[in-house]
């Protein structure tokens, strides 16, 4: 279904870079879609994951029933119309598509990660969802997210901060030189941090696409900071970065 297909077997050791002691973790799996969630521990029930899998089941059988009718959602690399009778997961996703210019897929992770955490969140009081690198993230504390970068000499090293008063958003990453998801870009990390987990990933694709070499890690950037609702932007190729908006960078 989405643009992640076939990554069952990719490591996920970075899940490491986000998960924190004082939340309670799950994963849900359902084919390509290999998601972690962590909750808070007083909010953490056996049924929690019944009910994600669940909802994870729902939008992937709305989207799938979506595309087999309209084939191009899938396919097509630039915004497209909506079929009439589309889904509110097609509806998210060709929304961020619209605001960045690309093909609704690209905000497909971003997307899914968002309406599962939204539903979790009626019945959780500090809710993460990761979905392939793309989070969905309510807190009520302050936390760090690290970053992987590939080879990048940042990777494992660099971490942003989420300040509890800025959530719920969305913190989504694009690499052109890690994992299977389609980009044209050659950037090691593009991060995003936005209000919505969709528009986050949806903008990441689109700022990885143009990344080809250090030079043009500020021409990146300013593709996609004037897009309403993207709060930071932080690129990453080998030994370089460049960081725009509310993106506190620390050490990790």
């Amino acid at each position: 279904m989405d643009q992640q297909d076939g990554e069952n077997n990719v490591s996920r050791s970075y899940r490491s870079l986000h998960e924190n002691s004082d939340l309670r973790y799950f994963n849900i799996q359902i084919r390509e879609s290999d998601l972690a969630i962590g909750v808070d521990q007083a909010s953490f029930q056996p049924a929690l994951r019944s009910k994600a899998r669940k909802e994870l089941a729902r939008l992937r059988g709305d989207l799938e029933d979506y595309i087999f009718c309209h084939p191009e959602f899938r396919t097509s690399l630039v915004p497209v119309r909506l079929l009439t009778a589309a889904p509110e997961i097609a509806r998210t996703m060709a929304r961020a598509a619209r605001m960045c210019n690309v093909g609704p897929m690209a905000a497909v992770a971003g997307a899914i990660a968002q309406a599962l955490g939204e539903k979790l969140c009626q019945c959780a009081q500090e809710v993460i969802v990761e979905n392939g690198g793309d989070i969905f993230i309510k807190t009520r504390k302050d936390r760090t997210v690290g970053v992987f970068a590939g080879s990048s000499t940042f990777s494992y090293h660099l971490g942003i901060r989420i300040a509890a008063s800025e959530s719920t958003l969305g913190i989504c990453t694009s690499s052109g030189t890690v994992g299977p998801s389609i980009s044209f870009g050659n950037a090691d990390a593009v991060v995003i941090k936005a209000k919505t987990a969709a528009l986050a990933d949806a903008a990441a694709s689109r700022a990885g696409n143009m990344v080809q070499g250090i030079e043009d890690l500020v021409k990146a950037i300013d593709s996609i900071k004037e897009i309403p609702g993207i709060k930071g932007v932080l690129i990453i190729k080998q030994d370089k970065l460049a960081a725009w908006g509310d993106m506190e960078l620390v050490p990790i």
